[in-house]
């Protein structure tokens, strides 16, 4: 009676093991499933409002050499609004998704975004000037998703 007892709770106890390191595998596979959707759909986001943000930049940049009154220049400025309302919207998914730091990287990326915008609508100043500020602070965009989706690039030659 007692081995009949010790075999059933042996079996018992086998089953509860088997059960949960499978429940716990499972789970481990879902969460690493998960972070790999996330990470995917961050840097898909990433990569949007950094393209958004460079066509912003270049049809500014357009705008602002078109002569006064052409269609060239109306049709940039539509464009570049256009290209604006889009980096509005996904820098809200952006704000959703990202860490801190990458949120404040893109947050600083944005003032500069409007002084180029404004420049080629009042031809206050070149675009092309404010560029070079807005490279640098898209660089540190860059730096900073980097790091948020632990990716490290090693420009070392091998």
């Amino acid at each position: 009676m007692i081995s009949q007892i010790l075999t059933i709770l042996g079996v018992v106890i086998g089953a509860l093991t088997s059960y949960l390191s499978t429940s716990a595998a499972e789970r481990a596979r879902h969460r690493r499933a998960l972070a790999t959707r996330w990470d995917e759909r961050k840097l898909d986001t990433y990569i949007e409002y950094a393209t958004c943000v460079k066509e912003i930049a270049d049809l500014a940049k357009r705008a602002y050499q078109a002569p006064d009154g052409s269609d060239d220049r109306e049709q940039f400025l539509s464009a570049m609004n256009k290209a604006e309302q889009k980096r509005s919207a996904l820098f809200e998914a952006l704000t959703l998704l990202a860490s801190p730091a990458t949120t404040d990287a893109a947050t600083a990326v944005n003032p500069v975004v409007w002084r180029m915008l404004e420049a080629a609508r009042r031809r206050e100043s070149d675009p092309r000037e404010i560029n070079l500020v807005l490279v640098e602070e898209l660089n540190n965009y860059h730096r900073q998703a980097r790091l948020d989706l632990d990716i490290s690039i090693d420009h070392r030659a091998p």
